[in-house]
């Protein structure tokens, strides 16, 4: 099988430390994942891929990052159908109002999204997010 792609955007680092963890998730679940700030994500490779993790942080009134995340979320929903997404993200207001419409989005498109919702934290991921993240990445790497 092909490397696992986890592409994030990150401003403080907390969702690049998301990531990093889905990535250790997969690895320890015997698959190679292939951790990607978006702006060097090989759209080929995931159009290709079955399953895929996706994280950004809420933005502004709880929305993706709109100058990179935004168009390439975009971009995913085209091929999304029959695929199977994880999420994940970092926020620092609100109550995750981002991430529900995340799912929404990529349930409408035909995704299956893993747990049928995103693994979210406050702020920088403590030890129980960073867990949540691992665990994901084993859920991803058995699909």
């Amino acid at each position: 099988m092909s490397k696992i792609q986890v592409v994030y955007w990150t401003q403080s680092g907390n969702t690049q430390a998301m990531a990093e963890a889905v990535g250790r998730g997969i690895e320890a679940a015997g698959k190679e994942a292939e951790v990607v700030d978006v702006s060097t994500a090989d759209m080929d490779a995931l159009k290709a891929s079955s399953v895929f993790a996706m994280g950004c942080p809420a933005m502004g009134a709880e929305v993706l990052e709109e100058g990179e995340m935004e168009p390439f979320v975009e971009e995913v929903e085209g091929f999304a159908a029959g695929k199977k997404i994880a999420l994940f993200g970092s926020y620092g207001w609100g109550d995750g109002q981002w991430m529900r419409d995340w799912v929404d989005r990529m349930t409408s498109a035909g995704a299956t999204v893993v747990n049928g919702e995103g693994v979210i934290c406050q702020e920088a991921p403590d030890d129980d997010a960073v867990a949540a993240c691992e665990s994901l990445g084993k859920q991803l790497a058995g699909m």
